[in-house]
């Protein structure tokens, strides 16, 4: 029985799952269940793949903590794939620990991939940051370096360090082929191809072009005055004045920066900003107090300057005398595309896992997810708690700005 579970195993490890089940198809012994949950993890039956690895966690003996951990390992995973984010991070850091103690440092690794995995769909990078520094130096599996590098990846792209992600998927690339999993070697591929498609759209002087990842880091560095439309806010270089709480003042400076160098009658103003059909006195006496808030928020950067039809932004002198106004603006203009950037990986997702990675209520996302159901934008299959979300990747639309993380620090 030994030879055949150890046949099954590297099977699975070498990515073949089917030549795992001709081993132990037909076995229900602890350990076979959990190599047929594997395999059945790595065909994409995930109901089934929990279902084993459960049976396996219990049948193994009180003494086998270290199979037990294994199986709540491979739950995890299998947790994280489906965007089950409200899976217990105890559960996992109570059997990663386990394994550490016990010498399994492979599978100890592994477990900390998969929680840094979850940390950064959830946003939190400095903590994705610190579960990657904490798992053991000691030499990885080429498919456990591809993991690591792919979290690296992530973190990086979330941060606007395009040379960094790279760097990162490089490697990764080289471990995928060194362990031979065309699994492992495609994922790679896809997440590279996140630095070579457009990311954003450049507006300025009324064109606009499209601009990669690369691209959208320079404008950090520039001296040219950015409204910046993923993070609500008004920016140069080091200067970062947040509009996110304010959104008719957000959106009266993108229609002043879009005209720019022109000014912007305030009849457009008052139509674009407040979202009136018809104008009155009380729409103009808004304006001229909602104006007056806005040169406030932008004296560090800008001002707005009355003219005889409305107003002009005018940004102020800098040391390189550079005097440009950008727009970045999202390459899709969809009213939920946040949501529509977590459902582009094509993995499935519920609606609890996507309120929790968008850190807003479930009602709220439900109401999204519906919405975008009705436009043909988003799918859903299954009922109740099992119900899940999901969407074939947009074309040109990858996610890494509109996922949670800082594009800049103040």
């Amino acid at each position: 029985m030994e030879s055949l579970i150890t046949a099954a195993a590297r099977a699975l490890q070498a990515g073949d799952p089917l030549g795992a089940l001709n081993r132990v198809a037909l076995r229900n012994d602890a350990p076979s269940l959990a190599l047929r949950g594997i395999a059945m993890a790595q065909l994409g039956d995930l109901a089934k793949a929990k279902t084993l690895l459960r049976s396996a966690a219990r049948a193994f003996g009180p003494r086998e903590a270290v199979a037990r951990a294994r199986c709540v390992v491979a739950e995890a995973e299998i947790a994280l794939v489906s965007r089950d984010l409200n899976w217990p991070a105890n559960t996992l850091a109570a059997a990663r620990a386990t394994l550490a103690s016990h010498g399994d440092l492979a599978n100890a690794a592994h477990a900390g991939h998969i929680e840094a995995r979850r940390l950064l769909l959830l946003g939190r990078l400095d903590d994705a940051e610190r579960t990657l520094a904490d798992i053991n130096s000691t030499p990885l599996s080429p498919a456990s370096q591809v993991a690591r590098e792919l979290v690296i990846a992530g973190i990086a792209i979330r941060r606007l360090r395009t040379k960094d992600a790279r760097a990162a998927l490089g490697r990764a690339a080289s471990a995928a082929r060194q362990a031979g999993i065309p699994a492992l070697a495609a994922e790679v591929e896809s997440a590279s191809h996140v630095l070579d498609t457009p990311a954003a759209r450049l507006i300025t002087r009324g064109h606009e072009r499209p601009l990669r990842l690369e691209e959208v880091e320079d404008l950090a560095t520039s001296e040219a005055l950015v409204v910046d439309t993923f993070h609500h806010a008004v920016r140069r270089r080091g200067i970062l004045v947040p509009l996110g709480r304010r959104p008719v003042l957000f959106a009266l400076a993108r229609i002043l920066a879009q005209a720019w160098p022109a000014d912007v009658s305030r009849e457009a103003l008052i139509t674009g900003a407040f979202q009136a059909r018809h104008v009155d006195e009380s729409h103009r006496a808004r304006l001229r107090v909602e104006i007056g808030r806005l040169r406030t928020k932008l004296e560090p950067l800008a001002d707005v300057r009355a003219t005889r039809q409305g107003f002009a932004l005018t940004p102020r002198n800098t040391a390189s005398k550079t005097r440009d106004v950008l727009v970045l603006a999202r390459p899709v203009e969809e009213k939920h595309a946040n949501v529509l950037a977590f459902l582009s990986d094509g993995e499935p997702w519920s609606s609890s896992a996507l309120a929790l990675a968008l850190g807003t209520s479930a009602r709220t996302v439900q109401r999204a997810l519906e919405e975008l159901a009705r436009s043909n934008k988003v799918q859903s299959f299954g009922h109740g708690r099992a119900r899940r979300w999901m969407t074939p990747p947009v074309p040109g639309f990858p996610t890494g700005l509109l996922l949670p993380g800082p594009l800049l620090k103040t």
